[in-house]
């Protein structure tokens, strides 16, 4: 059987489900489990430790692609499943629809256990990233197909489809067949074959991955417009951190088939739990560096080349609600918080290497303490007055402040969770 077949398969089950308009739909994943058995009955003798959390677990049973999965999802929340490649977002979403089975733990789908429910049975809809659409059918067609699987009405069909239509703008192509579209076009169309059935849940995985950054932008705008539009729960995977932080009410990290954190895209950015995330969200990433949590009295600092300071109240409160006591870190700062000083003097050096330009900043690549760092400056100051350009080789002073801070210990954990 061809891969082309295979994805229309799979798009036809997912969207065979019936409609319920205007019902519920919260999700509650406990304990999730999925393990691939090891092919022509091989099997590794010894597991990894799971501590270690830096390859898929392997064990007697398998490789297990994610572990004990736990999330509840609210009515109408948009949920975004982000995480590199092979970490277990996308096995996630299809153990949800019903295309993988689950090996442990339970998935309730308004408080109703789906494990054994078939996947045209639970009220979901899914995106694939190939969009699957028939070529042979236009777009009405395409639209049209799922409710004429439930032999849905005529007029019913007709009403859905056009409203669905009107809400992606692609009123004028419903006469077109897919080879006549772009990728962005194509891409709303099984975004609409998926809405006309008014599914309780929308699941998308990485639909925009296929189309070129303008069409990316054009359409995670679009998700965003169509989210106010339809009262839908969605969960949507994607490795890419910028459509996880502008589309979530909430973001869950993942890392070789473990939740990192779950949390609004802002408390991941200001309050990452581990250096993982720290590293994956936000763009340059973050800088890092071997410095020293240093304990006075009862006052906390951190101390990194020549550059010593005072971390802010709210985080002296939570390193002393943890008895945390003075050691080696990992200090993390992002390139925006780093703050370029008139004159050396408490403050950190770097050696310029490359400057680009973006136009309202400029970008330093430098490196300090011998650590690669990224420095965001603006190009003009509050006066209007142009910021003094550096170049190769050049010297920056470098400050910051001790409220941008993070304090990860040597087992790469934020010392304040």
């Amino acid at each position: 059987m061809s891969l082309r077949f295979t994805l229309r398969d799979e798009a036809e089950t997912a969207e065979a489900a019936s409609s319920r308009p205007n019902m519920m739909a919260t999700l509650n994943l406990k304990g999730i489990t999925k393990i691939y058995p090891h092919s022509g009955g091989q099997k590794k003798s010894k597991a990894k430790t799971p501590e270690k959390k830096t390859n898929l677990q392997v064990t007697d049973q398998g490789v297990v692609a994610v572990q004990k999965f736990n999330l509840d999802i609210q009515d109408k929340e948009f949920i975004v499943l982000v995480g590199p490649s092979g970490c277990g977002k996308s096995t996630t979403l299809r153990m949800v629809a019903g295309l993988e089975e689950i090996s442990g733990g339970e998935l309730y789908i308004d408080g109703k256990l789906m494990n054994d429910v078939e996947p045209k049975n639970r009220d979901i809809a899914m995106v694939f990233q190939s969009y699957a659409l028939y070529p042979h059918m236009t777009v009405y067609e395409n639209m049209a197909f799922p409710l004429k699987l439930r032999k849905t009405p005529k007029d019913e069909i007709d009403k859905r489809v056009k409203e669905a239509a009107a809400i992606l703008d692609i009123t004028q192509y419903l006469d077109r067949k897919p080879k006549a579209l772009s990728g962005g076009q194509r891409q709303r169309v099984a975004i609409g074959r998926a809405i006309v059935r008014e599914p309780k849940v929308l699941l998308m995985d990485e639909p925009l991955s296929n189309l070129d950054a303008k069409l990316r932008n054009q359409m995670r705008a679009e998700i965003i417009k169509l989210r106010q539009k339809i009262n839908t729960t969605f969960m949507y995977v994607t490795h890419d951190q910028t459509e996880a932080m502008t589309l979530g009410d909430r973001i869950v990290i993942m890392k070789d088939g473990f939740i990192q954190q779950i949390g609004t895209p802002q408390e991941v950015f200001d309050h990452p739990a581990n250096l993982f995330v720290a590293g994956f969200i936000g763009m340059p990433q973050m800088n890092f560096f071997n410095a020293r949590l240093l304990c006075e009295g009862s006052r906390y600092c951190v101390s990194v080349g020549g550059c010593t300071v005072e971390l802010s109240e709210d985080k002296q409160k939570n390193l002393a609600a943890h008895k945390t006591a003075a050691q080696d870190i990992t200090l993390g700062v992002r390139p925006s918080h780093m703050v370029l000083a008139q004159e050396p003097g408490n403050t950190l050096t770097a050696t310029v290497e490359v400057s680009e330009m973006m136009g309202s900043e400029v970008h330093f690549h430098a490196n300090a303490e011998g650590r690669d760092v990224v420095v965001i400056v603006p190009t003009m100051d509050s006066t209007g007055k142009h910021v003094e350009s550096f170049h190769y080789g050049d010297k920056l002073n470098l400050t910051f402040t001790g409220n941008v801070c993070h304090v990860f210990g040597q087992d790469g954990k934020n010392l304040e969770f």
